[in-house]
């Protein structure tokens, strides 16, 4: 099992900010990475881009990202636009 180099609350309220504060994180991340949005209701088209570029980030440095806390709704949000398959769920 990897280890978790790096565990990041997601702000409900600034989840575009939060995500892109993520990213930067990733760069210097050694191992996986777990978002906590336990906190996050909804996400916006500017959410989506942000997770589609930290999947990239991971992508290129063949690492994991896991989401913890992710509610139904959101799920089927990631899963319509296809970037659920890029991350791992966790409880």
């Amino acid at each position: 099992m990897p280890m978790i180099s790096e565990w990041l609350k997601i702000d409900g309220e600034r989840v575009v900010q939060s995500l892109q504060q993520a990213s930067e994180k990733l760069d210097s991340a050694l191992g996986e990475v777990v978002l906590d949005f336990s906190s996050v209701h909804r996400i916006d088209p500017g959410a989506v881009r942000e997770l589609e570029a930290l999947a990239r980030i991971a992508d290129r440095k063949a690492m994991k990202v896991g989401l913890r806390g992710v509610n139904v709704e959101i799920y089927k949000v990631l899963k319509l636009v296809k970037v659920a398959a890029r991350f791992s769920f966790l409880n």
